[in-house]
């Protein structure tokens, strides 16, 4: 509806972003990064070099715009995952599985975007600083699984460590209390505190887990190897369940 309201001229320059964006991004699949070149994309959509400012103000406006979208299309396949696998009757374990390849399934489709948002920054590029709520919503869907483990000593130093930080950073409970309402409670609630600490070092640990091996899989240091990747992530995610607790009837 709000596209069907652009005039023209807002159409148009609506059209030559997205255009813009898919040379870059195909820069991006073939040389990463560093092989972003605004001259070439210029170039190649006959463009002058002045002309494409006015679409970007620069290299880094641009990695902007792309880093902003990737994040929100992650976040978008990881909250469709969570709805899916909410329905019926499927565990906390099993939804916890159904998460983890809905990321490394995105991840693998589109690995040049992965790797912009999860790979080696580029040089001399800092990222705009609402992309750290773009990040929380892609890990958004693990904290109400978490939230309900009952984490074991393996991962008590993480619980604390987490306890500490929302205790200093009102924005972190901010996230887990938007995702998981239930682990938040009253400010003054130990066991509420409790669930959200465990929900922040689940949610922690189990990005640490998919970016360390679905990184290694989208950058191709499995060739040659009998494993899939799904299968050692699935391992991954096996021991972190076993670690919080998850689908164990309370002792």
């Amino acid at each position: 509806m709000e596209r069907a309201q652009q005039g023209p001229r807002a159409r148009y320059r609506e059209q030559t972003r997205a255009e813009i964006k898919d040379l870059a991004l195909r820069q991006l699949a073939e040389g990463g990064g560093t092989a972003l070149a605004l001259t070439r994309i210029a170039k190649e959509m006959g463009l002058s070099g002045p002309a494409l400012y006015r679409y970007f103000a620069g290299r880094d406006d641009l990695l902007n715009a792309l880093i902003r979208d990737a994040y929100d299309d992650a976040a978008a396949a990881m909250a469709r995952a969570a709805a899916r696998s909410a329905k019926g009757s499927r565990g906390v374990r099993a939804r916890l599985h159904d998460l983890a390849e809905a990321y490394r399934t995105w991840a693998i489709a589109e690995p040049h975007r992965y790797l912009l948002i999860q790979g080696a920054p580029v040089p001399g590029y800092v990222a705009p600083a609402d992309t750290l709520e773009r990040a929380r919503a892609v890990l958004g869907p693990f904290l109400p699984l978490f939230a309900t483990g009952s984490p074991g000593p393996a991962v008590a130093a993480t619980v604390d460590e987490m306890t500490a930080w929302l205790a200093a950073d009102g924005t972190v409970g901010a996230w887990v209390a938007r995702y998981a309402p239930e682990a938040a409670g009253a400010p003054d609630a130990p066991a509420g505190e409790g669930r959200a600490a465990s929900a922040l070092a689940g949610a922690v640990l189990a990005w640490t887990q998919l970016h360390g091996s679905v990184s290694l899989e989208v950058a191709g240091q499995f060739a040659g190897m009998a494993h899939r990747g799904g299968t050692l992530l699935g391992a991954h995610m096996e021991m972190l369940a076993d670690a919080f607790g998850l689908d164990q009837e309370p002792a």
